[in-house]
């Protein structure tokens, strides 16, 4: 296939996954658990990344797959070839709350580099796609980030992760970002966040996620126009697009910036302790 096809074939796989997210949200009917004590998976998680898993295997036989419940296997970032990244649910708390901001994450990538991403957001009606180097669409619509050229007035994503022990030094982040800034949104799933910021709705995002949260959201938030980088060096065994760790997305203006904001607040705490 093409990337036009292996496209399609992405966006009625990410639709179908979303039927069912939406058709066990109606029914009430999945269980709860808890993965590494704090991180909240329901069953329709599973499922859902059962049945993606399948729909690839069926049309891409053979083709290494990384995703966040049934494959998680993050080595396989430093293989060559094929790979594809998948969150059934990227929002699974807002999933089992009844919030809105709830998607459907599949990145294509080749050899380290994603070549193809879509994030189907089922509660909104809205499906993002991106092909490398062709830009950026929302619902078939090109799409574009803001043009912010100030932090004064750019509005702020960010999240936080579950484990309570590790969030202090971000809430020191936070401070220095919420008092730079208009204001700041904890909208509670990183593929979305990316999305926005490459439609406008977000000037920025910052956070540090695993691959499956933004492989697919960071290609269409950089195919909108919007810069991408990291706040430190990455690792040199892994690819920078597959490394998640103190991911910075932005309107090209305030991108450095709101880095060397986010560093400053880093070396303030450094200082302090």
């Amino acid at each position: 296939m093409d990337h036009t096809q292996r496209l399609e074939q992405m966006i009625r796989i990410a639709r179908q996954a979303g039927e069912m997210i939406v058709q066990a949200r109606e029914k009430q009917n999945f269980s709860r658990q808890y993965k590494g004590g704090d991180e909240l998976v329901t069953e329709i998680d599973v499922a859902v990344d059962q049945m993606i898993a399948d729909e690839l295997e069926s049309l891409f036989p053979g083709e290494a797959r990384l995703t966040e419940e049934l494959a998680p296997d993050r080595s396989q970032l430093e293989q060559r070839g094929a790979l594809w990244i998948v969150d059934p649910i990227d929002g699974t708390v807002n999933f089992a709350y009844g919030h809105a901001h709830v998607a459907v994450s599949i990145a294509w990538a080749m050899n380290g580099e994603v070549q193809l991403g879509v994030v189907h957001a089922p509660f909104l009606g809205e499906t993002f796609t991106a092909v490398r180097d062709q830009g950026a669409r929302l619902n078939d619509e090109s799409m574009h980030c803001s043009q912010a050229n100030t932090l004064e007035r750019s509005l702020v994503a960010t999240g936080f992760p579950y484990a309570r022990d590790k969030r202090a030094p971000l809430i020191k982040r936070l401070n220095h970002v919420v008092h730079a800034c208009r204001d700041v949104r904890r909208n509670g799933s990183a593929a979305l966040d990316l999305c926005h910021v490459g439609c406008g709705r977000l000037d920025a995002y910052y956070e540090s996620v695993l691959p499956w949260d933004f492989a697919a959201g960071l290609l269409i938030a950089r195919e909108a126009g919007a810069t991408a980088s990291h706040l430190y060096e990455c690792p040199e065994s892994l690819p920078v697009e597959l490394y998640g760790e103190n991911l910075l997305v932005s309107a090209p203006d305030i991108h450095q910036s709101l880095g060397n904001l986010l560093r400053d607040a880093d070396a303030g705490q450094r200082l302090e302790s």
